[in-house]
């Protein structure tokens, strides 16, 4: 009742009634599977059964839990109310909120059969090998076995299964187009006329990439002065056979439609599906006022979420090979003829992207800046820089080195700490919202406490979210199917944060404050 109770404390994202029960039941699991451990060693060290309980136990015990769960069922939907205040969140069901106790007692019942399904597994299990083993060693024996039975079980059959038929499914997905794209009628556009890539082997993220996007009459009417078409080339799955292939057919295609005569040229590791955010390269095109080529490729038909989880080594060898063949060509113009480099990403494609290279050094020397958006706790790099920040800078705004290469905002619109040290040569941006799960989620939660909980929390993250074993993590991990179901500037939702992060790594001329506005509002419309 305890970790049922705490349950309904705060964590990053607005929480619905469903999600909401799911937690408090798992979390209620969790407490009483600790419980029946804690039981266990005590009465094991005493040498003694359970005892019955005294009279008037249960009577106590279930007017001191409905006494809790309704004090912090009705703390929490103040909470609630507080973090919908925060980003803007206007949804309330408040039939499901009336439901969540009795999702919360399904999932317990749920988790507490398989726990006890577990146990009797063994017991059969400890009966049969003590016909041939001693009574200890049969006991032994039988929870590795059980243990092993059921982590091959998950793991082997219903997770390759699972991960089998979602690919099946997407791979069906990734064969149809958006109603909003069209095949492009230009050359500068992978799939156009006389491209490399055929149309139909873009996916349909990579179709998306190169029939959607501004015009050069669209990026002229924002910044007031002559543009450019775009060039965007990339290489869908079945483009070719494998990672390094993609690449090397991607970038002969970006030269076939001179990209590397562009003044910039954007380098962009994708989802797990193949996707670009609209807003990433649409703002880095504007801003150039069209003087651009993008190059991107795909690495997986699933989604982001089951692609973070199942696809990580895809997106590191997507990651190195687009970029090593990209910098490969680039290196073999003469200087002078050379397009600025930079790279991008968002989530997963901020970490294929950070594989290559191999610290700021590397990054410093080989790009003209970088903007990574909503880093996935596990990148490489990025946890670098954070676990090695300045002393006395916050992980939810860390400073790195002084920030002379390598800075982090969640507001690149106003001045990017420290402001008073010079951002001289290659900057390069990350982009972290306080109230984004997929920056701040590890199985480090389980045990262990963070620092960015510890201290002053960001701007849309409630001061009384405080950190608890196991309860944190299962908060933080149902935050994450969630975390784009916010307002743009929350979760992890990335809109208008591009151009200002554009805008700050590019250093462009002649853009005013009305039209970087301007822009804003253009990006915050893109899907």
């Amino acid at each position: 009742m305890i970790f049922a109770a705490l349950s309904f404390t705060p964590s990053l994202l607005p929480r619905g009634g469903v999600i909401q029960g799911i937690i408090c039941g798992i979390d209620a699991a969790i407490g009483y599977g600790l419980g029946v451990l804690a039981a266990w060693i005590w009465r094991a060290y005493a040498d003694r059964d359970a005892r019955v309980p005294r009279r008037g136990a249960w009577r106590a015990f279930f007017i001191g839990a409905a006494v809790l769960l309704v004090v912090s069922f009705g703390l929490g939907q103040y909470w609630q109310h507080e973090i919908r205040d925060l980003m803007g969140v206007t949804d309330y069901n408040i039939a499901l909120v009336v439901l969540s106790p009795l999702v919360a007692g399904l999932f317990f019942f749920l988790f507490l059969l398989i726990g006890r399904g577990i146990r009797r597994l063994y017991r059969w299990l400890a009966s049969l090998l003590s016909r041939w083993f001693g009574r200890r060693a049969a006991a032994a024996t039988g929870w590795v076995l059980a243990f092993a039975t059921v982590w091959l079980l998950v793991t082997g059959v219903l997770l390759d299964g699972f991960v089998g038929a979602m690919d099946q499914a997407f791979s069906v997905r990734d064969t149809t187009t958006k109603e909003s794209t069209t095949r492009p009628t230009t050359d500068l556009r992978s799939g156009g006329p006389g491209s490399l890539v055929a149309w139909d082997s873009l996916g349909r993220q990579g179709r998306a990439f190169t029939g959607e996007g501004p015009t050069a009459s669209d990026i002229t009417a924002v910044v007031h002065r002559p543009a450019e078409e775009p060039v965007r080339a990339y290489a869908g799955l079945t483009s070719a056979d494998d990672a390094e292939s993609r690449a090397a057919l991607a970038v002969k295609d970006l030269e076939r439609a001179g990209g590397f005569q562009r003044a910039n040229l954007l380098v962009i590791t994708t989802t797990g599906s193949g996707w670009v955010d609209p807003a990433l390269v649409d703002s880095f095109e504007y801003l150039s006022s069209g003087d651009t080529a993008s190059v991107a490729m795909q690495y997986s038909y699933l989604p982001s979420w089951l692609s973070y989880l199942v696809d990580q080594k895809k997106a590191r060898e997507a990651g190195r090979a687009l970029f090593d063949a990209v910098y490969e060509r680039w290196s073999q113009l003469p200087q002078a003829r050379r397009p600025r480099l930079f790279v991008g990403g968002e989530s997963l494609g901020s970490f294929g992207g950070e594989t290559a290279f191999s610290g700021e050094y590397d990054l410093r020397n080989r790009t003209a800046g970088t903007v990574f958006a909503g880093p996935p706790n596990f990148n490489t790099l990025f946890g670098e820089f954070r676990d090695n920040r300045d002393p006395g800078s916050r992980e939810v705004q860390p400073v790195y080195k002084g920030g002379r290469t390598v800075r982090f905002t969640s507001d690149a619109s106003t001045a990017i700490p420290p402001e008073n040290q010079p951002w001289d040569g290659t900057r390069v941006l990350y982009l972290m919202h306080a109230s984004d799960p997929i920056v701040w989620w590890s199985p480090r939660l389980i045990l262990k406490q963070p620092d960015w909980i510890g201290e002053a929390p960001g701007k849309d993250v409630l001061q009384r979210m405080v950190w608890m074993p196991f309860v944190t993590f299962w908060q933080v991990t149902a935050d994450l199917p969630f975390a784009t179901e916010v307002p743009g500037g929350h979760g992890h939702k990335y809109t208008t944060e591009y151009v200002d992060g554009w805008y700050a790594a590019m250093r462009p001329t002649g853009i005013t404050t009305g039209e970087l506005n301007d822009l804003k509002q253009i990006i915050a419309k893109v899907e």
